[in-house]
């Protein structure tokens, strides 16, 4: 894989099962001249053919299947924000039923009732006289009295989500907005019986500089607001129970302050409609985390949650027990449910994905394009590394060997997060590096997910000198290899990454460079400009005397290897004065450092900036590996 393969990934998201479970309508998505297209494809659920184009737009998302499977919603983004379409489950011409007059910021979530009859959404609204046709230089000035005001690849906070209901078969629909005010509302979902619908929502006072929220019925009139929590964790993607009686929801308790969400793992929580008992925790709060989908299935709660680099999908039951529906050394993506038929978007090491089916008969996978992109590009295997830190801890990771006896240089990849991991799935930067002829050594250490509370917890406080130690153990042991040479080693990384990297270059001498990106380098200042600095308290501690020892900034003297910062402009999650003030600070020292800035983008360049921008990041790297490793 190199580059320029970017255009051979066909990656397949966003699976509806027909209610007759003979189909499956899915997104697929794939890199489009400078920009990403996504189009509606259908296959038969029997796997009995291959995958053929349902419509043709380029920018749809988010199918769903009416319950008397007679019709598909769907989103459609025709040069705007994305609106919310109809087509006949049959196929046919797809009809409008939101346009940018009635939503100018597009819809989101769409779910159909369980009558078919009317289709919920949240639609953004923004406050009066923003976001008009002169662009966002000629709004009016915004007055900041809490930390909590932005959000990287959203930008400001004055757009809350509303609610609403619509009849998709109504000659010209009018949408009914069943909330108000300036509370974000998320995730709304139906009841069975079809007269109430659940959401997420912020409403209480310091809603502004906490992370908690609520969940929240209302009738589907717009009468009856009710709120069935108490406002003392996270609150997310609620849905009723088959019977009604109860909601699911996601959540993280986060402590008196309201933000300590570090490594508080995200679980699954029941709590019932009447309101008569707090909310109750189904999953284990040291075992489970959730990553991806979240919702009813299977008589039960379907949850996929990390596992040592792995993403199952489990199913709880109402005893907290939970049951493997779809595991192993791979990750489940989004998913799908009909009866006691999942399907799913599963990944591993050699794909970057594809439509697996369980049913009464087994599992079964109903498309190729992992073996599609094998017959495009070479994809080299993983294999799997466990090493042990100076204090006896295990470490795991994998490593990725190029083509030919060696001995390879070395690349040390550190993930961001650094509550997030690295898996079984197929690794873009992992295969280009490899591919390119170096090693790739990429692992989980403490402050990871995926591996427990307690794993994730260690590194608080005292962040790059307690995942140092993990992150050379790991290395040590993939440098047994003979094949990989130790004199040539250079370490890779991204937001924490990127922080470890300045990090390891300033307290080692044993990396030839290092290449940081959309970093971390000042502790102080990240608390202050980031989108979530106020909640990276969490992580780094509430005292800022502390900071100055946690950044790799204070140590930049001791930095003597060359070094490559990247950084985006437009990154609100590490802002680009992080990147300028290590840049500046070498450079004061006569060390050798180039900054590469990206124009526009967010913190996300990486996996899903302009596909342009990937391809020139991924060569400059490769052009600086080159002259310095």
């Amino acid at each position: 894989m190199k580059p320029a393969d970017l255009v051979h990934v066909q990656t397949p998201d966003s699976p509806a099962l027909a209610p007759d479970r003979r189909s499956v309508v899915f997104v697929l998505r794939r890199v489009d001249g400078d920009g990403y297209a996504g189009s509606l494809w259908r296959v038969p659920a029997d796997g009995s053919a291959p995958p053929e184009p349902f419509l043709q737009g380029r920018a749809d998302s988010c199918p769903k299947f009416s319950p008397d499977g007679r019709w598909i919603a769907f989103l459609r983004a025709d040069g705007g924000p994305p609106q919310l379409h109809v087509v006949p489950a049959g196929g046919g011409q797809p009809r409008a039923v939101t346009t940018a007059q009635t939503h100018p910021l597009g819809v989101e979530g769409p779910v159909w009732s369980p009558g078919s009859d009317r289709i919920a959404y949240i639609a953004r609204i923004a406050e009066a006289g923003r976001y008009g046709t002169a662009g966002p230089a000629a709004d009016p000035p915004r007055l900041i009295t809490e930390p909590k005001y932005r959000r990287d690849g959203q930008g400001f906070l004055d757009r809350p989500g509303q609610v609403h209901v619509i009849d998709p078969y109504d000659g010209d629909p009018v949408p009914v907005r069943l909330t108000a005010g300036e509370f974000d509302n998320t995730g709304v979902a139906w009841s069975p019986d079809g007269r109430r619908l659940v959401f997420a929502s912020a409403r209480h006072p310091q809603r502004h500089r906490t992370m908690n929220g609520d969940v929240f019925v209302i009738g589907v009139d717009g009468t009856g607001l009710r709120q069935l929590t108490g406002t003392d964790r996270t609150a997310e993607r609620p849905a009723f129970s088959a019977d009604g009686t109860q909601v699911y929801f996601a959540g993280a308790e986060l402590g008196a302050c309201g933000y300590d969400w570090f490594a508080n793992q995200t679980g699954a929580f029941v709590v019932p409609v009447d309101g008569h008992a707090p909310p109750r925790r189904l999953s284990d709060a040291e075992r489970f985390t959730l990553d991806g989908h979240f919702g009813p299935g299977l008589g039960g709660l379907l949850f996929a949650s990390q596992r040592q680099g792995a993403v199952e999908l489990l199913r709880f039951a109402g005893d907290g027990n939970a049951d493997v529906v779809i595991g192993g050394d791979r990750q489940v993506r989004a998913v799908d449910t009909v009866g006691d038929t999942v399907v799913a978007v599963v990944t591993d090491p050699m794909s970057a994905g594809d439509l697996v089916l369980i049913d009464g008969t087994g599992e079964r996978t109903l498309t190729a394009y992992g073996a599609a992109l094998r017959a495009l590009v070479r994809v080299l295997p993983m294999t799997e590394l466990t090493g042990a830190a100076p204090d006896g801890y295990p470490v795991h990771g994998w490593l990725v060997t190029p083509p030919g006896d060696g001995p390879h240089p070395v690349a040390l990849l550190v993930h961001g997060g650094p509550f997030a991991q690295y898996g079984w799935t197929l690794f873009d930067e992992a295969q280009v590096y490899a591919e390119a002829g170096y090693a790739v050594v990429l692992g989980n250490p403490r402050g990871s997910s995926g591996y427990g509370h307690r794993h994730g917890r260690h590194v608080v406080g005292d962040v790059g000198a307690r995942s140092a130690p993990d992150l050379l153990a790991l290395l040590d042991v993939a440098l047994r290899d003979p094949a990989l040479d130790a004199s040539r080693v250079a370490v890779l990384g991204g937001s924490h990454g990127g922080y470890m990297v300045g990090w390891l270059l300033a307290h080692t001498d044993r990396f030839r460079g290092g290449v940081s990106e959309r970093s971390i380098n000042a502790v102080d200042s990240l608390i202050a400009t980031s989108d979530i600095g106020w909640a990276f308290r969490s992580l780094y501690g509430d005292d800022p005397a502390g900071y100055a020892r946690q950044s790799p900034l204070t140590y930049a003297d001791r930095i003597t290897a060359p070094v490559l910062i990247i950084h985006s402009e437009d990154d609100l999650r590490c802002p680009m004065e992080q990147a300028q003030r290590l840049f500046f600070e070498l450079f004061r020292l006569g060390r050798p450092v180039e900054l590469l800035l990206f124009p526009g983008g967010g913190h996300e360049l990486s996996r899903s900036g302009r596909p342009n921008h990937r391809i020139a990041r991924f060569e400059a790297i490769l052009d600086w590996l080159a002259r310095h490793v």
